[in-house]
């Protein structure tokens, strides 16, 4: 059963994702309305910041998660609820969906695929294998620098903002680079384009759940596991 008191870290969670998805698709968006003004690089640079802005000013109410493939990796290594990652699910998809619609709003001249954002045709196996790599990269060092209670202090965020800055540079002209399925699912659902929106769920899923298991189980000692099941 969720927990009242735990409505903090729904809001920090709609706020955070929300974020991410306004000002990352929205740099899309604007990069694709001004002939590519904003290039790859600002793009990456727009995702990256405002992920390390948002993990340093709401993440101790939540964790700074963002992401609902963060959450199902967090629920492997067993640090939050069941009934706790389906509120932060839920919260994150609102916040994604209420960004969407925003844009949208604000965009009216943007053609559909504009605030969507993402290849409309994608090999389904290509796709999953890149978001896949992609988001393992993110996730493992989340645990590496937030979860592990060995980590240096301070530059979590820092760290971070910078991995999601690094993969977009990858792979934002290969897949958009979503690594997180509320990204991709927000402006599909404002540009009613959803096509290929599952290889947005599937593959940061899987590459989540391979650094959570990779980290957890392999690398971290026992003794350094922190937030459990709050």
């Amino acid at each position: 059963m969720v927990k009242l008191n735990n409505f903090g870290s729904y809001v920090a969670e709609f706020l955070g994702t929300f974020a991410l998805v306004f000002i990352g698709a929205g740099a899309v968006l604007v990069n694709a309305l001004t002939g590519g003004a904003v290039g790859l690089v600002g793009i990456a640079l727009a995702h990256g910041l405002v992920l390390m802005a948002m993990i340093y000013a709401l993440g101790h109410f939540s964790g700074g998660h963002y992401n609902p493939a963060v959450t199902i990796s967090m629920l492997v290594s067993k640090s939050i609820t069941v009934s706790k990652a389906v509120a932060y699910i839920i919260s994150q998809l609102l916040g994604a969906a209420f960004a969407g619609f925003l844009l949208f709003i604000m965009f009216p001249v943007a053609t559909s695929s504009q605030l969507y954002g993402f290849p409309t045709t994608l090999s389904f196996g290509f796709g999953v294998l890149v978001e896949a790599v992609l988001t393992f990269f993110l996730v493992l060092t989340i645990y590496g620098v937030a979860v592990d209670n060995k980590s240096p202090k301070g530059f979590h965020g820092l760290a971070i903002g910078l991995v999601l800055t690094f993969d977009i540079l990858m792979g934002g002209t290969q897949t958009g680079a979503a690594m997180n399925p509320a990204r991709a699912f927000g402006p599909a659902l404002a540009s009613g384009v959803w096509a290929p929106q599952l290889i947005y769920w599937i593959g940061p899923i899987i590459g989540a759940i391979l650094a959570a298991v990779v980290y957890t189980y392999i690398l971290m000692d026992k003794d350094a596991k922190v937030d459990k099941k709050k």
